[in-house]
Order: structure tokens, then sequence, then C-alpha cells
């Protein structure tokens, strides 16, 4: 029996779908519908309903479940943070949310996700110190982790 599960990546917009935990597909959401994308198959729905029919009630379930237990907000100016963030602040001349991690803390670090590029090549990172985006090039912040894999993936292939 297939139990298949919509994990949401991009809010109300892309999912990962699985079958007991393994990736079998994505679904997008458009202006057109739903769009279920698997190995074999390229499957259009004109809207969620079609969705349910097709899946049942409980497919967009596991999405709900986690955002109940993880009901504690960790952004600063709206990029995610690691942990609850303390004296948020926001660099206006290099566009950076900034927060400490505890009151008494005097480490800085910067909210949402870069890529950075060290004596190696460029490398991902969440929510880095502010010291390091200081001393070596990046790119950044980025909302979620989609839109800097994608920068990412444009800055390596070019370096």
């Amino acid at each position: 029996m297939q139990e298949l599960l919509a994990k949401q990546l991009v809010p109300n917009k892309f999912w990962i779908v699985q079958n007991h935990g393994r990736k079998v597909g994505t679904l997008q959401k458009n202006k057109d519908g739903f769009i279920l994308v698997t190995q074999q198959d390229k499957i259009h729905f004109e809207n969620v309903d079609k969705v349910y029919d097709a899946f049942g009630k409980d497919f967009f379930e596991a999405t709900v479940t986690k955002k109940i237990k993880d009901s504690k907000v960790l952004e600063v100016y709206n990029f995610p943070t690691s942990t609850s963030a303390f004296n948020p602040l926001f660099d206006v001349q290099n566009n950076l949310p900034l927060y400490s991690k505890s009151k008494k803390s005097k480490s800085l670090y910067c909210a949402g996700y870069y890529t950075i590029k060290f004596a190696k090549g460029w490398v991902k990172s969440f929510c880095p110190k502010l010291i390091t985006l200081q001393r070596y090039e990046y790119k950044g912040p980025f909302k979620t982790e989609l839109e800097m894999r994608q920068v990412l993936s444009n800055v390596s292939k070019t370096a």
C-alpha cells in the first residue's frame, strides 16, 4: 500500500512527495493548478481538491503536523535563524539581518542562507557569523535553502 505524503519545501508553492519517507516526486503549485512530477509521469491537477481526490485528505498533513510542533518562530526580519534571536538589528549598508544567540553575547550572526567563497570554492552556509561574511566574498541573504542552492549552482559553474 502506498502512503504518499507531501513535505513542504517552499510554503504553498513546492513540496517533496514521499512514499514511506522515500522521495518519489515533486509537487509544484502554479497559476494553472498543481503539477506532480515523478520519474514516470507529469500529472496536472486543476486545483487542490483534485489533489485531495487523488491522494486523500491527509496528503498535506505531514506539513501541518510539523508546523504545530515548531510553533516557535525563529526568524529575524523575515529571514530564518537556527536559534532564538536576541538583539535583532538590520545592517542597512550591507543589507544583513543580524542577531546574537544570547543577551550577553558579543558575537553577531547573520540570519538566512548564504553562499560563501573560501579558498576551496563556494560553500553553503546557514546563519554564519558576521565576521565570516566580512572576511570572505559571499552572496545572500536568502530566505530559503532552495534559493541559496540555485545561486550556489550558478556560482559553482562559473568558478
